[in-house]
């Protein structure tokens, strides 16, 4: 298999990662009482910031939304850098380990606080990623070529 099939791999399993996330995330309730308070208590005490008011649970709800949008846009990112391998654009490679350093810190962050399912969704992009850059040619193409 080439990179651009990687790159796509890789892609998919950030988008589908997404969903799942999304999912997940704005069904989730807690399952005992106590978590229950507790989260009713972040959506049921409202105070005012700049004029406008909110609650923890408006917060929480944006910070994981804003991962929803942040994983859509990395696998549009690894779509691109598919057909930018296959085209031997320069510049696939620094953008390829950016990637993999953010999936391998959300991967420590979902094993420390979350769980091994998102965890084991960025690692399984990281994967995908590194293969794709072995299989990357030595050296690419400049944009001018």
């Amino acid at each position: 298999m080439k990179a651009a099939l990687w790159f796509r791999i890789a892609a998919a399993i950030m988008l589908l990662f997404a969903v799942m996330h999304t999912i997940g995330f704005l069904n989730f309730r807690p399952p005992s009482a106590e978590g229950m308070a507790v989260w009713n208590g972040m959506n049921d005490v409202s105070f005012n910031v700049n004029g406008g008011s909110y609650s923890y649970g408006h917060f929480y709800r944006a910070f994981g939304l804003s991962i929803t949008a942040a994983q859509i846009f990395g696998a549009w990112v690894l779509w691109l850098l598919g057909s930018m391998a296959r085209r031997g654009d320069t510049g696939v490679r620094a953008i390829a380990w950016s990637i993999i350093v953010w999936q391998v810190i959300g991967a420590a962050l979902a094993a420390i606080y979350v769980s091994a399912t998102p965890a084991a969704m960025s690692l399984a992009t990281v994967v995908c990623i590194g293969v794709a850059l072995v299989l990357l040619p030595k050296y690419q193409n400049s944009p001018s070529s």
